[in-house]
């Protein structure tokens, strides 16, 4: 069994938007920042193109989407040196047009596709950039299944 099994699941963090003849305010209150040590955001002109699998033992990322909509496919390993294939994977459709935060806690593999073009994706991060290295796990593009089944609404297997 992997020693860095952790029983925390991901969780969405629901906000809102407000749109009225001013514009549109977009929020996520109940994110409150605690343990982000850095941000970093990926745009991609190309929808469908997935990104990852990337995973951390000890790093938490929390994922948002400013604009456009992606899915963010999320994959807890058994081994992290060779890892099942067969493994269950959650998937959860992100959008700017619904503002939440996925939360991904440590000992997480993920990858993610943006479904429209022009995407945003906001990764707020708990690990430094200098432990980086220590605790980043790259698996093949095709080790687990990015999208599957109907993508456009939040599906966790």
């Amino acid at each position: 069994m992997n020693q860095h099994y952790t029983k925390a699941r991901p969780t969405l963090i629901d906000g809102g938007r407000h749109v009225d003849d001013r514009g549109a305010l977009s929020f996520v209150n109940r994110f409150d920042f605690k343990g982000v040590d850095r941000f970093y955001w990926v745009q991609s002109g190309q929808a469908g193109v997935p990104r990852g699998w990337v995973g951390h033992r000890r790093d938490q990322k929390w994922f948002v989407v400013l604009q456009g909509e992606a899915v963010v496919a999320v994959v807890q390993p058994d081994n992290w040196e060779q890892p099942s294939r067969d493994l269950a994977v959650a998937r959860f459709t992100l959008s700017a047009a619904h503002p939440q935060v996925l939360h991904v806690p440590a000992g997480y593999a993920t990858a993610n596709v943006n479904l429209a073009p022009d995407t945003i994706l906001m990764i707020f991060s708990s690990g430094k950039i200098e432990d980086a290295k220590t605790d980043d796990f790259r698996f093949p593009p095709d080790q687990w299944a990015v999208l599957a089944g109907n993508n456009k609404t939040n599906v966790e297997s």
